[in-house]
């Protein structure tokens, strides 16, 4: 049943969309309407649970949505999820019997696998048949993956029983904030809802620190598994949790009763670790690779998230014309992040990117670095006040960038501090997953002529600023410590390059583009639901350095081509592409073996992609990843370094060099 204080919530929420949001946009009918959909397809986005008759009974309250939220009514979402939770439970039997059936994997038939071109089954025996084709999937899947046949039935029946399992233990802060969140997505896609727990993790990402025993966790099957530990936190001190290791009970302090938290909800596991520093927590954990559980008892304590701060390497690349090696200080930037509680406290020494990256380079000029690579690529943003101020890292005084409210009011945010960290020469790299304050960065540093941009085509394409109102503390201004009702996270701007060219939806275009099959891949703000429109506003008065041209441009686009055309590691990519352009415009799989081993072959140039991008959050990834990518973007540094020193000895080759002759 709903909440105590879900109707205030809702009002307040619609209050604030209504009022504040960048469009200004009425929640109307078309509003309803998309909410509608939002929030059906958040519970069931291959239209696998409901049925046509389900939708068309829901469709009686559509167009009394926006009424209804007027009121603080949220009884439809409680209304959806109950037949939710009875379509669950119904298909359970079924996904056992199906499993335990022959399965026929010469018969030609396809499965719709686009979301956008799947529909709701018009009658249960229709329901049976998809839902027939969609275990015959699951199977094939877990055959590519090598599993035995036996290993396959446990953990697809596993899976779907353990969802059955989470949708029932949801409550009601949880179900509030998929209803509301798909309310405010039908404003644009990066205006959300957070119940009071998903605030606390948003809170801790920006501050990069909590009290806990350092491990990330992951729900896999129903079972709660450790994806990463943090570097120097309690459990990687412990060293008995490993990587991969199932926690399947939890107790508190020295003798504690255990809480068996299989098929329990993920948040609920991590709440039940977490805890004030200096207690103790004690898990029961099966071992990777082992099936007798352990019991570990570790001392929590306060856990600092290294793995998104901002890390530095020197590398030493290439010649100079006196022969010695170029010394490039590299920076890792996973986000930019700033202690908001901190800044508000006054506290001296509050986390920030900025601070950080500073340190760095005071390290690197001592180290007497020629270039400084600032990694932008896989920063989905963060701070806009760190992104203005970390680019002054770079620039004089001058304008970084330009802010539009809902007004269409036009204000200029510059870099006041006088002087720069690093005035040398400056290259950013940048992919498709560079979003936000990512663009800001780039946008500036482009604009500028300040340094060069290198990587994917362009970036994400996120020009829109949210601003976070904490319901409790808009809500009870009065009260010292406001109750914690979630918060509202609101696209209140668009922001601009000093240039005036907005990055919403093109991004930030690189000067020198290397082949990557993320370029292609349909993660980009262009490839999101109700995205606010690109546009431009006048360019502001700043002074270009100078430091890059469009003759040299040219020059280092060239050189990099030719070497990108001689590398066979660039052309394997090519051909990848190419493969994967081509299984993306297919909208079914085949579910003979045979045609889904091939499909299922031509997508996995974009499924490696994914698990690169997941290494790249590991806490113990290298700074410096020396692949063949990283290789050519440092080449093209290389020739940016001579050319600025006016000389082409020393430049990256544009074919590679001949090997020896063998003897």
């Amino acid at each position: 049943k709903p909440g105590p204080n879900d109707r205030q919530i809702t009002l307040a929420v619609r209050s604030y969309l209504e009022r504040e949001h960048f469009t200004r946009r009425p929640i109307d009918d078309e509003i309803a309407h998309r909410w509608f959909k939002i929030f059906l397809e958040s519970l069931d986005p291959m239209k696998i649970y409901f049925i046509q008759s389900d939708v068309d009974a829901f469709m009686q309250k559509r167009d009394s949505l926006d009424d209804l939220v007027k009121r603080g009514d949220v009884s439809f979402a409680y209304e959806v999820f109950n037949r939710f939770l009875k379509r669950v439970d119904e298909r359970l039997p079924l996904i056992q019997k199906l499993l335990n059936s022959q399965q026929d994997y010469m018969k030609s038939e396809s499965i719709v696998i686009d979301r956008d071109d799947t529909t709701w089954a018009q009658s249960e025996a229709e329901a049976e048949d998809n839902w027939r084709k969609r275990i015959k999937y699951d199977l094939l899947v877990q055959k590519m993956e090598k599993a035995t046949p036996e290993e396959a039935k446990d953990k697809l029946l596993r899976r779907y029983s353990s969802f059955a399992k989470r949708m029932h233990q949801m409550n009601a802060d949880e179900l509030l904030e998929i209803y509301l969140s798909s309310l405010t997505s039908s404003l644009d896609p990066h205006t959300s809802f957070m119940s009071p727990g998903t605030l606390e993790n948003f809170e801790i990402g920006m501050r990069l620190q909590l009290d806990g025993i350092g491990a990330s966790l992951k729900g896999e099957d129903g079972y709660t598994t450790v994806a990463e530990l943090v570097p120097g936190g309690a459990a990687d001190k412990d060293g008995r949790l490993q990587k991969k290791d199932r926690v399947i009970g939890v107790g508190q302090g020295a003798d504690g009763e255990f809480v068996d938290v299989v098929d329990m909800n993920l948040n609920e596991v991590v709440k039940l670790i977490r805890g004030k520093r200096n207690t103790i927590v004690r898990l029961k954990v099966i071992p990777v690779g082992q099936t007798v559980p352990k019991t570990y008892d570790i001392t929590r304590a306060k856990i600092e998230l290294k793995d998104s701060e901002a890390r530095g390497e020197v590398i030493e690349e290439g010649r100079k014309p006196d022969g010695t090696p170029f010394r490039l200080g590299v920076i890792n930037l996973p986000s930019f992040y700033m202690d908001m509680a901190g800044a508000r406290q006054g506290q001296a020494e509050y986390k920030s990117s900025t601070r950080d990256c500073k340190r760095l380079l005071d390290e690197f000029r001592e180290k007497g670095v020629d270039c400084v690579v600032l990694d932008l690529r896989n920063n989905g943003g963060g701070s806009l006040p760190e992104s203005i101020s970390l680019t002054g890292l770079f620039i004089d005084t001058g304008p970084v960038v330009q802010i539009k409210d809902a007004d269409k009011k036009v204000q200029q945010y510059d870099d006041v501090d006088p002087g720069v960290s690093w005035g040398g020469p400056l290259v950013v790299l940048t992919n498709k997953f560079s979003a936000s304050a990512s663009e800001i960065v780039a946008g500036a540093i482009q604009d500028y002529h300040r340094g060069l941009v290198v990587g994917d085509n362009t970036t994400h394409g996120k020009g829109t600023v949210q601003s976070l109102l904490d319901l409790g503390r808009q809500l009870f201004q009065r009260l010292p410590n406001a109750p914690s009702l979630g918060a509202i996270k609101i696209t209140m701007q668009q922001f601009y390059r000093p240039s005036g060219q907005s990055t919403q939806i093109e991004g930030v275009k690189s000067d020198v583009e290397l082949p990557s099959i993320t370029t292609h891949l349909p993660v980009g703000e262009s490839d999101l639901d109700h995205t606010i429109a690109f546009d431009k506003v006048p360019p502001a008065t700043f002074q270009s350095s100078g430091k890059v041209t469009d003759d040299m441009l040219k020059a280092l686009r060239d050189r990099s081509v030719g070497r990108v055309a001689a590398s066979e590691d660039f052309q394997k990519v090519k051909k990848d592409i190419a493969q994967y352009q081509k299984r993306k415009s297919e909208k079914t799989v085949s579910l003979v073996e045979t045609e889904f081993s091939r499909q299922w072959n031509d997508g996995k140039p974009a499924d490696d992609e994914e698990k690169k991008l997941e290494e790249s959050i590991d806490p113990k990834r290298p700074i410096v990843k020396r692949d063949f990518y990283f290789k050519e973007a440092m080449n093209v540094t290389v020739d940016y370094l001579n050319t600025l020193a006016g000389g082409t000895a020393g430049l990256a080759r544009t074919i590679p060099a001949a090997e020896p002759a063998s003897p």
